[in-house]
């Protein structure tokens, strides 16, 4: 038995070397700048990124700890509407919304885009220009698209509360709403 403990303690010993980790070297420093001088502030373009992990950098009001937060829901009617914003913190040229559409009895074979409208706090009102999902049927999913530009200007530029309003959706009018801060 003695002439296996050896090669058996030398595999557990490389086996156990193999599954620790490696030292992690330590965090960088950070320099303290002095308060006299002006911040240079860097020309930096930001990249459209459907990534919900820039929205607390972007909107930190939000508050958002996943999707779901960012989510709404209306339960009206015999219809409920399940609204999440998809890139509203950094649109290209459109601002996309997953919507979320389940009922038991009313068919869903509407064009979404026509009953849809977006509207900022600083007077700007936007109809969808798409409504990307199947018709019909009683559990529809799909994308609801607008413009993220009006005039040559980015829709949510200054803005502090964003409206999403559906209408018709066997209730008059359902409102959704976002409160955010818009950093360029």
């Amino acid at each position: 038995m003695k002439p296996f403990l050896f090669p058996a303690l030398s595999i557990l010993t490389i086996i156990l070397a193999a599954c620790s980790t490696a030292p992690t070297s330590p965090p960088p420093s950070v320099s303290v700048q002095d308060s006299s001088q002006p911040t240079p502030v860097p020309n930096i373009v930001p990249t459209p990124t459907d990534d919900p992990a820039i929205l607390p950098t972007l909107f930190p009001n939000m508050n958002i700890n996943a999707d779901r937060d960012m989510t709404r829901i209306d339960e009206q009617g015999l219809v409920i509407v399940e609204i999440t914003p998809i890139n509203i913190g950094t649109p290209s040229d459109t601002i996309q919304f997953d919507v979320v559409l389940n009922t038991h009895s009313v068919d869903l074979s509407m064009d979404l885009a026509t009953l849809a409208t977006l509207t900022t706090d600083t007077g700007i009102t936007l109809q969808a220009t798409l409504w990307d999902a199947p018709r019909g049927g009683h559990h529809v999913s799909g994308k609801l698209i607008f413009p993220a530009l009006q005039d040559g200007k980015f829709i949510l530029e200054g803005a502090t509360k964003l409206t999403l309003t559906i209408l018709n959706v066997d209730v008059p009018s359902r409102a959704f709403e976002w409160e955010l801060i818009y950093r360029p």
